[in-house]
């Protein structure tokens, strides 16, 4: 019986392939995703956002890093040794002698294939006279040749030859082992124990566990976790902030503690730069003994920020710690907004707590705004642009053009925009126009359904409601020239304020709080009958050159028209009378025909509108697979952000609130992959209790300050159906059940009869 045989390579052969393979899997997959990319490529990407983005400091940033980085080049040192010391593998494998070939006892014995058996027995004879141990010959070639002349005489071994590829019959499967022999050694085996010891007990352990205590420190977003319990808990203990008390929660985040994160640096220098700062900015609550407030490195990243938002120049010292609390602050808001989402959510299944206000979670947003475009919460938005200055806006605030906004600045014609902007001249106007024209115009559709009802468009208690929002983004040089159109949902955050001030007075004629308009139509019917027989009363005579005359005249007139109406009236209500007549004077089976064919249109419209709302149904179905399976790239729009350290994109927020009650609706959905158009669907369950209410879907951006907007929403909510306890298919009368019973006795007495018929 055939057994296994192992064996370690005792010529270092097989070792060569070993190490081949293992080198190829290293260097092809880290070519693939390592190798730099295409220089040229980046450099014609910065060339073409030159003429818009050439002011902002990402941009500078990243034309220095690109012009003075090894990086690369070292990426590409290594790669091209490890392809080199492949190729050289490759090439000493493919020099290497097979050492495992088939035996032929032809070419043992120096014989052609289908030689004879008597030329065997004499090339037989010939070989042992000269490889004959007796004759001084070599054994072991002996013994070969003695083997390969018993597989071509001997039947039984010629047999083993042919079926095996061995005379001697099935041998042991032999299994090669592609390690040096010098590795088991006895004389190496201490060394390569502690080599072994010294790999998996030692470095193994310790860079598995310094990895996986500092990611558990971080969540999925790659924030501290100890960040994300202070946010918690700031947010749980004043749900109401202003944008002060968020400055200070945001800057106390572990992550810029030195002893949390080491990129955060305290130097010698902050003791004379920081309190020098201070006395620049102003008050900014340093007294306040409030831990983590209080804490150096807290106070120092608040003044870098309160900097930042005041666009004051600070030392290049500070200058670098500036930039990387400023690059870490969007993250860490986003943070504080899932953070009070979740406090939401809870506060709303849970109770027992207060939810943060709604307009914690919008400073939040604004924020992340003022951050990113080194702006306080009260300068004007046309400060994003390039030149333009505190000194420039009297230009555009004053009584002719009224220019507060970019919206403002957008809707002007191109001749008043460039009177009003002639301090500038006209290569910064061309500049500032460019990058005015870069900037996103969002237009937002929004369609209210129940998904996976009957009636998708009726809105019960307690239902969960879809709200599928469709952005659309344009560039703002696509609408300059076109006056906002007045009767346009969808309003920036200002104008929406200003309506809802307004609406405060109109609280009484809300437009869902009329009546229907049967109840108009009789109240208009019932005025008629009323003004019919109510006396035209004389008009007052009004003072004018002919005195009475034109007295007389207006009461003559008056009188005309009254009789004109009153003959209307009469000509209406006898034609009236007789198309009643006409009607019954149809017979009764023409009546009948008519119902039956407006029965059946009727049925083939809500056939048609059952269809349309299956297929929509199937495609918001394909639709949330496709985006469950697919993954959209982050990359959207580069900001123009002037005193931004890093390249960002353009991403928003999207989300219902109800801005009466200041409280969410829906959560935030953070939309990062608007290009062109995004479809994306908001659910929230319906109030429980029926009735018209009033949300607003909001869209902000997190980059730009003045392009929010603010599109009403009107629910009705109407009493949830009753459900059924017994349904009408499952009621089944008496007499059926009496029927079937009847009908299946009848069935077994006329097949135990067949039975007796075929015996």
């Amino acid at each position: 019986m055939a057994g296994q045989q192992f064996q370690y390579d005792d010529s270092g052969n097989t070792f060569f392939y070993f190490l081949t393979s293992f080198v190829g899997l290293i260097v092809i997959p880290a070519t693939y995703y390592l190798w730099p990319r295409d220089q040229n490529a980046e450099q014609l990407r910065l060339k073409s956002l030159r003429k818009v983005h050439g002011r902002c400091l990402w941009y500078r940033l990243r034309l220095m890093k690109s012009q003075q980085s090894i990086v690369p080049t070292l990426k590409k040192a290594a790669l091209l040794f490890g392809w080199a010391v492949f190729l050289l593998l490759a090439y000493k494998v493919s020099k290497l002698d097979r050492e495992y070939q088939e035996y032929n006892p032809y070419e043992v014995l120096n014989l052609d294939p289908g030689a004879s058996l008597s030329e065997i027995k004499k090339q037989y004879r010939v070989l042992s006279l000269k490889f004959h141990p007796d004759k001084g010959g070599d054994e072991s070639t002996f013994m070969r040749i003695a083997k390969a002349y018993a597989a071509l005489t001997n039947e039984q071994s010629r047999q083993n030859w042919e079926t095996y590829g061995n005379p001697d019959g099935p041998g042991a499967t032999s299994f090669g082992i592609a390690l040096p022999a010098w590795i088991v050694d006895q004389k190496n085996s201490m060394l390569v124990l502690l080599v072994y010891g010294l790999a998996f007990m030692v470095i193994l352990p310790v860079v598995v566990g310094t990895w996986w205590y500092r990611s558990i420190r971080y969540s999925g977003d790659q924030i501290l976790i100890n960040t994300t319990q202070l946010f918690m808990h700031f947010m749980y203990k004043t749900p109401n902030m202003n944008m002060k008390r968020l400055a200070m929660v945001l800057t106390a985040a572990f992550e810029f503690d030195p002893r949390s994160n080491k990129d955060a640096t305290i130097r010698p220098t902050d003791n004379i730069e920081v309190p020098q700062l201070i006395r620049e900015l102003g008050n900014i609550n340093v007294k306040k003994k409030e831990p983590p407030f209080c804490y150096p490195y807290s106070l120092k990243a608040r003044v870098l920020v309160l900097a930042h938002l005041a666009r004051m120049d600070v030392s290049e010292e500070l200058d670098e710690d500036q930039r990387f609390v400023v690059r870490k602050s969007p993250a860490l808001l986003q943070e504080m907004i899932n953070v009070g989402c979740q406090l939401t959510m809870m506060a709303n299944s849970r109770g027992g707590f207060h939810a943060p206000r709604l307009v914690t979670i919008e400073n939040c947003m604004k924020l992340t705004q003022m951050i990113v475009q080194g702006l306080q919460e009260s300068k004007s938005p046309l400060l994003q642009l390039p030149h333009f200055e505190e000194e420039h806006l009297r230009y555009c605030v004053s009584k002719k053009y009224k220019v507060r906004s970019l919206q403002d600045l957008v809707s002007l014609k191109d001749s008043d925009r460039r009177n009003m902007l002639r301090f500038l001249g006209e290569e910064k106007y061309d500049e500032v126009f460019a990058v005015l024209g870069s900037f996103p115009h969002i237009t937002m559709d929004t369609k209210l359904q129940v998904l996976d009802d009957e009636d998708s468009n009726n809105i019960t208690a307690g239902s969960i409601v879809t709200v599928t929002v469709t952005l659309t983004r344009k560039r703002m040089s696509e609408v300059f020239e076109k006056e906002q159109d007045s009767s346009t949902p969808c309003l920036t955050e200002d104008a929406a304020t200003t309506e809802e001030a307004g609406d405060v007075s109109k609280t009484k004629t809300k437009v869902w709080q009329n009546k229907s308009k049967g109840a108009k139509k009789t109240a208009k019917s019932k005025k008629k009958k009323l003004t019919k027989k109510k006396a035209t009363p004389a008009p007052a005579k009004t003072k004018q050159a002919n005195g009475t005359v034109a007295g007389n005249e207006v009461v003559a007139a008056a009188a005309a028209a009254t009789a004109a109406t009153e003959e209307e009236d009469e000509v209406s209500d006898k034609g009236s009378e007789s198309e009643e007549g006409e009607a019954n004077k149809d017979s009764p089976s023409e009546r009948d025909e008519d119902s039956d064919k407006q029965s059946d249109t009727e049925v083939d419209e809500m056939a048609g509108d059952d269809e349309e709302e299956w297929e929509a149904l199937q495609q918001s179905i394909q639709r949330r697979e496709r985006a469950l399976l697919e993954t959209k790239s982050k990359v959207t729009h580069p900001v123009y952000s002037i005193y931004f350290a890093e390249e960002k994109h353009e991403w928003w927020w999207l989300y219902i609130a109800d801005r009466r009650d200041q409280t969410l609706v829906s959560m935030p959905y953070h939309v990062c992959t608007l290009k062109d158009t995004e479809e994306v669907e908001l659910k929230f369950p319906a109030p429980s209790k029926t009735g018209n209410y009033q949300y607003s879907v909001i869209l902000r951006s997190d980059s730009y300050l003045g392009l929010d907007q603010i599109k009403p929403l009107k629910l009705e909510v109407h009493e949830a159906k009753a459900m059924l306890d017994n349904h009408p298919q499952w009621d089944i009368p008496d007499t059926e059940e009496e029927d079937e019973e009847q009908e299946d006795s009848d069935g077994i007495e006329e097949s135990e009869d067949d039975d007796e018929d075929n015996d």
